[in-house]
């Protein structure tokens, strides 16, 4: 696939964030299309937005940085679930974690808090696109997640790009 300047943008941004959380000293991984194509290690279709997971607590010193580098929040959910920003014309959204008692990795806020995400899901190679590696989300999970959005959010069905990116990742795993 030809990489739009859409893409080219959204890449410089996800380079932009891992100099940031590096600064920062905390970790993040990308979620949704971009960790697929980071998986696959290609672009495989336009993005709407750059989608990603930290850890709650860093919920702070992420609101704090982005500000100082004039993006804009957009109130799309609460603070305590995620964060959501624009910068020019890209979206990104950072989705909080947390950890229970047994060390499982968790929904950190809001109306699923408590709710456990897949096992294994942060314990994945990072992904390479471009000349760039990125920590990602496991491909299984990014599955899992696919498959069970409609049924954890009835009022959102499964979409066709949904449906085809599980076929590119089980296809990649199957490599």
């Amino acid at each position: 696939m030809t990489v739009s300047s859409d893409a080219d943008k959204q890449l410089a941004l996800i380079v932009e964030v891992q100099d940031l959380a590096r600064e920062l000293g905390i970790e993040v991984w990308l979620r949704g299309g971009w960790a697929m194509d980071f998986y696959l290690g290609r672009v495989t279709r336009e993005h709407v937005d750059v989608d990603w997971f930290a850890w709650a607590e860093d919920a702070p010193a992420l609101t704090v940085a982005f500000a100082a580098r004039g993006f804009v929040r957009l109130a799309r959910a609460p603070a305590e679930q995620q964060l959501d920003y624009t910068t020019g014309d890209v979206e990104l959204g950072f989705a909080f974690l947390a950890r229970d008692p047994e060390g499982h990795v968790i929904v950190a806020g809001g109306p699923w808090a408590g709710a456990r995400w897949p096992d294994g899901m942060l314990d994945t190679p990072p992904g390479k696109l471009a000349g760039v590696s990125c920590p990602i989300i496991s491909p299984e999970a990014q599955i899992e997640i696919k498959l069970m959005t409609p049924v954890w959010r009835p009022h959102r069905p499964r979409r066709p790009k949904d449906a085809e990116d599980i076929e590119r990742l089980r296809e990649g795993l199957a490599r």
